[in-house]
């Protein structure tokens, strides 16, 4: 059967059973186009920018563990989309980028809206691809999918000059391909595991901390049965918020840079640390130096080798897949009838409840100015913890990620690693076309929402009822805490003026715009845009207190027990 590149990239997206491509047409692409518009097997979302396109498609894929696929044309059209490549890179998304390129033989001569995309992305791609060759297209495009999502996942970048969208040539879909220099490692070594369990086992005071890696290999269930047997205590980072119940006693709650008392010092004082599925981030573990002071036994389980003792010196090592390490330790675990020293650790747990006796993420109300912190806990309320969350990055997203308990994975959906303004409400729409009947709100600031604002026409043609909570404090919110903390309340460019009307804004769309100034308004508000307002799209704009700031707080450069604390101030 000949068909044409064009026909080829269709029947192949087919083929891996994907229901939606987020993207926008050029000229690199038409042919694509064209190809989509005569079949209805796929839906094709049309965005209004680039960049919105990659983070829709980023979102879909956080959100249902389906590999979320976008289309761009040439030149401007990759350019646009390599900040959202890059927000899933540093994420470890699995996702896959089609992008147009001018014809074969105008490569490299400055054609009209040409980029060197290969170049551009190599940096922020798990891998790329340049087709020169019509019969290289549907092996290459099933090697995409399969890099994707396989190992340490990630976004992988198909380049298809236009010429080879309109040749033609046998077509055949592999149903597997193998890669002679790419064999990442499933199972864990054995002898290793063996260690892990016996320093479990042995430990007085341990501590389980994870990350994103639980939630992209679907290892929720497994982290939280291991967890409930051992009795241990648990965190989590930015990013796994939600691998383990929000709501179980076991949980301390975030740790890091803004996570709590109890989380932050129990990282610090343990004997014992198991950490899965985490890299020991900057924003995590503060001044690696510092958290090295107190000796500890750590043991590192990922799928990534180069992330083992990249930051922090670990003394059991396991590469291997999530899930079937953690069912190896479970395992490993009942046959030898082991059980924790309960005197010991019932010792840890009373200094762990002393630490949260402290009540960190306390705040004091107002009688005439919200609270963000209020904000979000109402709309825990409001939505009965079962939202999918969305939001851009700055206070919202510390207030969204302390005050919302997250009890199950894939619910919180955020810029972690690159911290990427803009990526909230396209990442709604992504998560609604995922998850059609949710509940989904995108949690923004004044500031974020405007990066990617045009996208409310997106949500208008495709009906999308996502609510947006603009937590609206007239500044960059962090960026004015750091000024104020850091540099002597100079806010040089942090204050955000001429905002526009963010109700006629919406209302101008064909949304719902509500404005909220008063603490007695947010609940009412907010049940009218989940209940009242159930199926359209509500631009929710709480003006907050603006000199509102996100603590606990580890500066840069200390440790993590050099908390600042609210009252300290």
């Amino acid at each position: 059967m000949q068909l044409t590149g064009a026909e080829i990239v269709i029947r192949c997206l087919q083929e891996e059973k994907v229901e939606h491509v987020f993207g926008y047409p050029g000229g690199s692409v038409l042919f694509i186009y064209d190809e989509f518009f005569k079949q209805d097997q796929i839906k094709h979302i049309l965005v209004r920018h680039e960049q919105a396109a990659v983070h829709a498609a980023d979102a879909y894929s956080r959100s249902s563990n389906k590999i979320g696929v976008c289309l761009v044309t040439s030149g401007p059209g990759v350019t646009n989309a390599v900040t959202g490549i890059a927000t899933a890179y540093m994420d470890s998304i699995p996702m896959v980028v089609l992008t147009g390129q001018v014809p074969t033989q105008y490569i490299g001569q400055d054609a009209f809206q040409e980029a060197d995309t290969v170049g551009i992305t190599r940096p922020c791609v798990k891998h790329n691809f340049l087709v020169k060759d019509v019969k290289d297209l549907a092996v290459t495009i099933k090697k995409a999918f399969y890099l994707a999502k396989t190992g340490r996942p990630g976004p992988v970048l198909v380049d298809i000059p236009k010429d080879i969208t309109a040749q033609k040539c046998d077509f055949h879909y592999p149903k597997t391909v193998s890669m002679r220099s790419y064999n990442p490692v499933v199972k864990g070594h054995t002898g290793q595991i063996k260690k892990a369990v016996q320093l479990l086992l042995e430990a007085k005071r341990p501590m389980i901390y994870t990350g994103g890696g639980v939630i992209l290999s679907d290892a929720a269930d497994k982290l939280t049965k291991l967890t409930r047997q051992l009795g241990y205590p648990i965190t989590q980072t930015l990013m796994g918020l939600g691998a383990y119940p929000a709501t179980d006693k076991q949980f301390l709650g975030m740790l890091g840079m803004h996570g709590t008392y109890e989380a932050n010092m129990a990282m610090q004082e343990c004997d014992v640390l198991l950490a899965v599925g985490a890299r020991f981030d900057d924003r995590v573990i503060g001044n690696p130096d510092h958290f090295a002071r107190n000796p500890r036994k750590i043991i590192h389980v990922d799928i990534d080798p180069s992330s083992i003792s990249k930051r922090v010196r670990v003394d059991v090592p396991i590469v291997g897949n999530v899930p079937d390490v953690l069912d190896e330790i479970l395992k490993q675990i009942e046959a030898t009838d082991g059980k924790p020293e309960a005197k010991p650790l019932a010792a840890w747990w009373k200094q762990i409840e002393e630490w949260r006796s402290i009540n960190c993420l306390k705040y004091k109300m107002g009688k005439d100015v919200i609270q963000p912190q209020y904000v979000i806990e109402k709309l825990y309320e409001v939505t009965g913890g079962d939202a999918f969350v969305t939001s851009d990055v700055g206070q919202h997203q510390m207030f969204a990620a302390q005050y919302y308990k997250f009890d199950k994975p894939r619910r919180w959906i955020n810029s972690g690693g690159l911290g990427t303004m803009g990526f909230g409400l396209p990442a709604a729409m992504g998560v609604r076309f995922a998850n059609p009947k949710a509940q989904i709100a995108c949690v923004t600031g004044e500031a974020s929402i405007q990066m990617c604002i045009q996208e409310l026409s997106t949500c208008k043609q495709f009906r999308l009822p996502v609510k947006i909570i603009n937590l609206n404090n007239g500044y960059l919110g962090m960026v004015r805490q750091w000024q104020q903390m850091f540099h002597g309340n100079r806010y040089a460019e942090s204050y955000v003026d001429a905002l526009p009307d963010f109700v006629k804004l919406a209302e101008a769309y064909g949304h719902v715009g509500i404005k909220v100034e008063k603490p007695a308004d947010v609940e009412p508000a907010l049940r009218e845009a989940f209940v009242k307002h159930k199926n359209e799209l509500v631009f929710l704009d709480f003006i907050i207190n603006p000199e509102a700031n996100v603590f606990p707080m580890v500066a840069a450069g200390k440790g993590l027990s050099e908390m600042i604390l609210a009252e300290d101030l």
